[in-house]
């Protein structure tokens, strides 16, 4: 993929570096004169300029990207770069980085925010995972189809031992896509039996996370 990450702070050098290391070609645009420092990644395309400004967009070739990243440390930045990107660019997918947990709720599609990704959330969230096993822990929110990845650790006395996953009675709008098991990670497949300490993931829709308790017994 084409990502162009708009803020070469500290967390946008790091994303870029992941991606990088991922394969991915990798554009920084930053505004500031003592943020612009190729020599940082030197395998990242740089842009100088503001990522607020269609111009800059245009001229950094943001069109064709498949991915932009608003990772900036100003909330109201990263949402205008977002609406510029998905509106006057037509990005296919565009995410952004929540500073002020305040604030989280303008990052919607009404922003052009497919996926907002608050550090202070993901932080509580990995928290509550670490302690809270057969409770159900949201860890991500997915913005623009308004489904969340849930997380639920089974206890040790989990009455769901050594059955399969197809007798697992999910709502409609919630589906298991990972069990995380030791150093494993399983693509569950209808015969695959659960065991005590499974971590479950799904993604589903805030409505049913209680169907979800529910079908696992809690």
């Amino acid at each position: 993929m084409r990502v162009a990450i708009a803020g070469a702070g500290a967390v946008g050098r790091s994303i870029a570096k992941e991606l990088i290391d991922g394969g991915h070609q990798v554009m920084l645009i930053e505004r500031q004169d003592g943020q612009f420092e190729p020599d940082a990644v030197e395998q990242a395309d740089w842009v100088l300029g503001d990522a607020c400004e269609v111009s800059t967009l245009e001229e950094s070739g943001i069109e064709r990207c498949d991915v932009v990243i608003a990772a900036t440390g100003d909330d109201k930045v990263n949402l205008v770069v977002s609406l510029l990107a998905k509106t006057e660019f037509a990005v296919r997918r565009v995410v952004a980085r929540v500073n002020n947990p305040a604030n989280e709720w303008l990052y919607t599609d009404a922003w052009g925010v497919d996926v907002a990704v608050s550090t202070p959330r993901i932080l509580a969230a990995m928290v509550e995972e670490a302690v809270s096993v057969g409770d159900l822990v949201r860890l991500l929110t997915f913005r623009q189809g308004q489904a969340n990845l849930v997380e639920l650790t089974l206890p040790d006395q989990t009455p769901l031992a050594g059955r399969p996953v197809s007798d697992l009675a999910l709502p409609r709008d919630a589906a298991l896509v990972t069990i995380l098991r030791g150093d494993r990670v399983i693509v569950p497949q209808p015969e695959d039996p659960l065991e005590p300490g499974d971590e479950l993931l799904f993604v589903a829709s805030a409505e049913v996370e209680n169907d979800i308790r529910k079908a696992l017994g809690y």
